[in-house]
């Protein structure tokens, strides 16, 4: 099948491709450990790529949006159910470590008024959580717009 723009790609013999391929199976127990496993070291590589972006170390053209996470989706699809499945895992952890930031708004940013009414043994003033609110949802809007307009340049860049 064709590769890239023009078609071109190295021919491979069917037969050497499988016999590097290796199925592997696990039980019900330690399927369950090493999905875990998986689900805790996509959740920290999702927040050490969110540091990096905060520090300058990784480039905030990576963040993508909805016509990109789109597109992956397709391609992801079109290799087959394995690999989609594994895209939509993906975007589910990145997904809900966001969710659990700090940010008013999110789950997070309840949670952190939680602890606060813990530790101080009294809730959060309404105003408080009133300027809470938009200053959580300005970041959610930034953001969003950010991964919109780098998805309007991939698209519009080729």
């Amino acid at each position: 099948k064709p590769i890239g723009r023009i078609g071109a790609g190295p021919k491979v013999d069917e037969r050497v491709l499988d016999g590097m391929m290796t199925e592997v199976r696990y039980g019900p127990v330690e399927a369950l450990w090493r999905g875990a496993a998986r689900t805790w070291e996509m959740s920290v590589f999702t927040l050490e790529m969110m540091g990096r972006m905060v520090l300058g170390q990784v480039s905030w053209k990576n963040l993508s949006g909805p016509l990109t996470i789109a597109d992956y989706a397709g391609q992801s699809a079109s290799l087959g159910w394995i690999s989609f499945v594994g895209f939509l895992a993906l975007v589910s952890v990145s997904l809900g470590v966001l969710n659990l930031l700090p940010v008013p708004l999110l789950d997070g940013g309840h949670l952190m008024y939680y602890v606060a009414e813990v530790l101080t043994g009294r809730p959060v003033s309404e105003r408080t959580m009133e300027i809470g609110a938009r200053v959580g949802m300005m970041l959610l809007l930034l953001l969003m717009s950010f991964a919109l307009f780098n998805d309007l340049q991939r698209l519009i860049s080729g």
